[in-house]
C-alpha cells in the first residue's frame, strides 16, 4: 500500500510538470512595456518600417528591445529558468536492478525497481523554489530590457547633439573659409593689417579642428546607437532628425519619488524574490538535514524449487558521519547575506533617485537659461558689434572674437539640450529601473545550491 501511495503520488506529481505556451516572455514584455513604451515582444511591428522614415527615440528604443543580439541572448536565461522548474516538478528515474545466483541445481533470482522517495516528499517544496526563481528570472529579463532602452535613449539623444553640432560647424567653417580669404585679399591690397588677416586665418584654422572632431564624434556616437539597436549592413543607413526635441514648457515635479522607486524599480524586486528563495531554500535544507537519501522500491525473489516472492525494499542513508549542519549553516548564512543585499538595494536605489532628480532639475533650468537667456543675448550683441563694424565703430578683431563667443554659445546650447534629456533618461532609470541587477544575476547560480 505504501510504495502504490507513493507511485500514485509520483505521477500525479510529474504530470503538473509542464513548460508554458510562452515561456514567461509575455510577463517580461508587460513589465517592459510599462517601464518603457515599448516592448520586447514582436506582434507586428516591422524593423524595416521603423526605420524607413526619420528615427524617433521610441523608434529607436523599439528596434533595440527587438534586435538586440544580447537582450535576445539574457531572455534565453527564462528558458532555463522554466527548465529548472519543469525539472523540480519530475521524479528522478527509477533504478532498476537485476542479479542472479545459482549452485548446482539452484537457481536465486533478485529483482527490484527502486523509487526516490524523499525527492516524492521535497518535490512540492523544490517545485515552490524553483517557481520563486522563475519569476525571478523575468524580473531580471525586464531589467535588462529596461536597461538596454534606457542605454539607446543616451545613445540617441547623444548621436542626434553630435550631428547637429557637426552641422553648425560645418557652417561655421563655410563663414570662417570666406571670411580667411577675404581677409587675405584686404591684406595683399593693404586695407588690412597682417595681424588682423593672421587672425582671421586663425579663427578659420581652429573651426576646420573644431568641425574634424565633430565629425569623428557624430561617427562614434552614431555607431554606439547603431550597435544599441543591433543593426547592420542597409540597417545601418537610418536617418536621423537634425535637431534634438524642444524642450517641455516646464520641467517635471515629482513627489515621493523615492517611494515610487521602491515600488517600481526592478532591482530591489529582484533583491526580495532572492531573499525569498534563499529563504525557501533554508527551509528545505532544514527539512532534509537528517534524511540525505530514502528510496522506496518493489522487490520480488524467485527460488528454483519455491514459489516467488514479493515484497518492498526501503534504502536509507544514515547520518552516521554527517548530519549536515554545514549544509544548514552555510543556507543561513546565504539567507542573510541576501537579506543584507536587498538592504543595501534599497539604500542604494533612495540616494540614486535622490541624485537623478537633482541632476534632472538642474540640466532643464540650464538648458532653460541657455536657450532664453544667453543665446540670445549673444545674438544680440552680435549684431551690435555688426552695425558697429559697418559703421567703422568697431575692429575686425572685435568682430572675430564676437563670433568665437557666439559659435561657443550654440554649441553650449545644444550640449544643454543633450544633458536634459539624458537626465531625464537616468531619472526614469533610477525610478522605474535597475542599478544592482548584473551583480543579483551574478549571484543566482551560487543561491541554487542552497538546498
Amino acid at each position: 500500500m505504501l510504495f502504490c501511495g507513493a507511485l500514485i503520488a509520483t505521477l500525479m506529481l510529474g504530470g503538473c510538470a509542464s513548460f508554458s505556451s510562452d515561456g514567461g516572455r509575455n510577463a517580461v514584455a508587460a513589465m517592459t512595456l510599462e517601464r518603457t513604451g515599448a516592448s520586447t515582444s514582436p506582434d507586428k511591428t516591422d524593423i524595416a518600417d521603423l526605420l524607413a522614415r526619420p528615427l524617433s527615440v521610441g523608434a529607436a528604443v523599439q528596434v533595440a528591445l527587438l534586435n538586440n543580439r544580447e537582450l535576445q541572448a539574457a531572455l534565453a536565461e527564462l528558458g532555463i529558468a522554466e527548465a529548472d522548474l519543469v525539472q523540480a516538478g519530475r521524479l528522478r528515474n527509477p533504478a532498476i536492478s537485476f542479479g542472479r545466483l545459482h549452485g548446482g541445481a539452484e537457481v536465486e533470482i533478485d529483482r527490484s525497481v527502486m523509487f526516490d522517495l524523499l525527492g516524492i516528499l521535497s518535490m512540492p517544496m523544490r517545485s515552490k523554489i524553483e517557481a520563486g526563481r522563475f519569476e525571478q528570472a523575468k524580473l531580471q529579463a525586464a531589467a535588462a530590457a529596461v536597461k538596454l532602452a534606457a542605454e539607446t535613449r543616451r545613445a540617441y539623444f547623444n548621436a542626434v547633439a553630435a550631428a547637429q553640432t557637426d552641422s553648425f560647424m560645418g557652417t561655421v567653417r563655410e563663414s570662417a573659409d570666406a571670411s580667411a580669404e577675404l581677409a587675405q585679399r584686404m591684406a595683399r591690397v593693404g586695407n588690412w593689417s597682417k595681424l588682423d588677416a593672421a587672425r582671421e586665418q586663425l579663427f578659420y584654422a581652429e573651426s576646420t579642428a573644431q568641425l574634424a572632431r565633430a565629425r569623428h564624434n557624430a561617427v562614434a556616437t552614431r555607431e554606439q546607437l547603431t550597435r544599441a539597436m543591433g543593426l547592420w549592413g542597409a540597417q545601418a543607413d537610418y536617418v536621423l532628425p537634425e535637431r534634438l526635441p524642444a524642450l517641455p514648457g516646464a520641467a517635471a515635479t515629482m513627489h515621493d519619488i523615492e517611494t515610487q522607486a521602491m515600488q517600481q524599480r526592478l532591482d530591489v524586486q529582484i533583491a526580495r524574490r532572492d531573499a525569498q528563495a534563499t529563504a525557501s531554500a533554508l527551509g528545505l535544507t532544514k527539512a532534509s538535514s537528517f534524511i540525505n537519501v530514502l528510496n522506496l522500491g518493489y522487490t520480488n525473489k524467485s527460488q528454483t524449487g519455491a514459489p516467488r516472492a514479493n515484497g518492498y525494499e526501503i534504502s536509507l542513508e544514515l547520518p552516521l558521519f554527517d548530519w549536515s549542519g554545514a549544509n544548514v549553516v552555510r543556507a543561513e548564512a546565504i539567507y542573510m547575506q541576501a537579506v543584507h543585499r536587498t538592504a543595501a538595494t534599497a539604500i542604494q536605489a533612495r540616494s540614486e533617485v535622490r541624485v537623478a532628480y537633482s541632476a534632472y532639475r538642474t540640466s532643464y533650468d540650464l538648458a532653460r537659461h541657455y536657450q532664453d537667456e544667453i543665446v540670445p543675448l549673444r545674438k544680440r550683441i552680435s549684431d551690435e558689434t555688426l552695425l558697429r563694424y559697418n559703421g567703422m565703430l568697431a575692429s575686425v578683431f572685435e568682430l572675430l572674437a564676437d563670433a568665437r563667443d557666439q559659435v561657443l554659445a550654440v554649441n553650449t546650447l545644444i550640449e544643454a539640450q543633450r544633458d536634459y534629456w539624458l537626465a531625464e533618461t537616468d531619472l526614469q532609470m533610477a525610478i522605474q529601473g535597475s542599478g544592482g541587477s548584473l551583480q543579483l544575476q551574478a549571484e543566482a547560480p551560487a543561491q541554487r545550491k542552497a538546498h
